[in-house]
């Protein structure tokens, strides 16, 4: 049986989402049966080839108000039309300045900004059976704002929240279309050296596969 094809959109440059994301690719490769492949985007205006997303298992995105237009923004929503998995890392709630409607449209998301602080406590959702993206996942502090997603869509499923300076905001979730998608707010650059984090998001890949 062949790994999983994993295919990684790195375009979110106030995070380092490249170095980032060749964390997860390696904690991936050395903790999953999956095949990842990175694309960097270079600016915000850059236009690097999106085919691989083509034949991935999955497509991670991890990219911040980029200026896909034409074919290439095409691809990507052709890709989403598909009903094909997707996952998305905190900024790709904006990641597409030219399609802004991701956000609410496949993760059921409604990013408002974000709030001031630095640390964030992340707490499980309560329910009586964790979901499968929750295993082996404990509460943990990440870093970064906590940003400001209330009220999710009512065909989310809330994973964590999380709880800064008595502010409480959902940072995780699952939402259930055409397609799986899984999202979570978390992914600042201190976030990707904490292994609840990677774990979550490892889980989260290999839940969008089904």
């Amino acid at each position: 049986m062949k790994d999983t094809r994993v295919v990684m959109l790195s375009g979110s440059f106030e995070y380092d989402s490249h170095e980032s994301l060749v964390i997860l690719r390696d904690f991936l490769h050395a903790n999953a049966a999956v095949d990842c492949e990175l694309i960097q985007f270079e600016s915000e205006g850059d236009e690097p080839s999106l085919a691989p997303i083509e034949e991935a298992d999955v497509l991670l995105l991890f990219t911040r108000r980029l200026l896909t237009a034409g074919s290439e923004l095409e691809r990507l929503q052709q890709y989403c039309r598909d009903g094909r998995p997707i996952v998305g890392l905190r900024t790709a709630s904006h990641g597409w300045q030219n399609w802004l409607d991701f956000d609410r449209e496949i993760l059921g998301g409604n990013y408002q900004g974000h709030y001031g602080g630095v640390t964030t406590t992340v707490e499980l959702s309560q329910s009586d059976e964790p979901h499968a993206i929750l295993q082996g996942v404990q509460a943990f502090e990440a870093h970064g704002s906590l940003y400001r997603n209330t009220p999710l869509a009512k065909d989310t499923d809330l994973l964590l929240t999380g709880n800064q300076d008595g502010h409480r905001e959902p940072v995780a979730w699952t939402c259930e279309r055409s397609q799986r998608a899984f999202y979570t707010s978390l992914g600042h650059q201190g976030d990707f050296w904490e292994l609840d984090f990677l774990r979550l998001v490892r889980n989260g890949i290999l839940w969008a596969i089904n």
